[in-house]
């Protein structure tokens, strides 16, 4: 398969860490290309990518798909094991997938997405407080129904995970407390291998964006 991958900053595109999340997840080979978000130049740089403006964006052998939850529909037509194989796990990692892509707006607000930034505080509305308890009783849900194969929240390591991974991020940047199950699982996708490769080359990276600077 020949994919190219464009994706952001590294330290602050979380929908950009989904996608390479996924495709290193998978096994594929791909070329990568970053552009920096935020620059002057940082339209026109994406304007052969993607249509929208926006990252990451998929180049499948010419064919370009844009949006991160495009890219998983996009590649599951190629590798069904993006989605569970078991009915009910794969209604429940399509609804919250889709839930964590449409929503959390609060949460997104308040939080921007730092993956470096530590110790950082912001005001909790009860908007945000509202998003955080809602992710919260997701990750329980998952890691109650299907705790019996495997630690994730649909046992296996997979979709889902690596949705959620970036707002994980989130919660050690700004110091959210959490439940113990919710904790423990925050930790655990935070260790995942992929994950800490994404963190550890995002923070030998220069660029610093005001907008995602905040609570300092």
């Amino acid at each position: 398969m020949q994919l190219t991958l464009v994706i952001g900053n590294r330290n602050y595109s979380s929908w950009s860490m989904r996608a390479w999340l996924l495709l290193r997840w998978l096994g594929c080979e791909f070329e990568e290309v970053r552009i920096p978000l935020y620059r002057d130049d940082s339209r026109a740089a994406l304007a052969p990518y993607s249509p929208s403006g926006k990252l990451p964006a998929l180049i499948d052998h010419g064919i370009k798909i844009w949006d991160s939850l495009a890219i998983a529909i996009h590649m599951a037509d190629r590798y069904p094991q993006v989605w569970p194989t078991v009915p009910e796990k794969r209604a429940f990692v399509r609804s919250i997938c889709a839930e964590m892509h449409s929503g959390f707006m609060a949460l997104r607000s308040a939080m921007p997405h730092n993956a470096r930034g530590r110790n950082r505080r912001v005001e909790i509305t009860p908007e945000v407080q509202q998003d955080v308890d809602r992710v919260e009783a997701i990750w329980i849900e998952g890691i109650t129904r299907f705790g019996a194969d495997g630690p994730w929240l649909a046992g296996e390591f997979g979709i889902a995970d690596i949705i959620f991974a970036p707002v994980a991020s989130r919660f050690r940047t700004y110091g959210v407390s959490l439940r113990a199950p919710a904790d423990a699982y925050c930790a655990a996708i935070l260790q995942h291998p992929l994950c800490e490769q994404w963190f550890a080359e995002g923070a030998d990276e220069a660029e610093v964006i005001a907008g995602g600077e905040v609570g300092g």
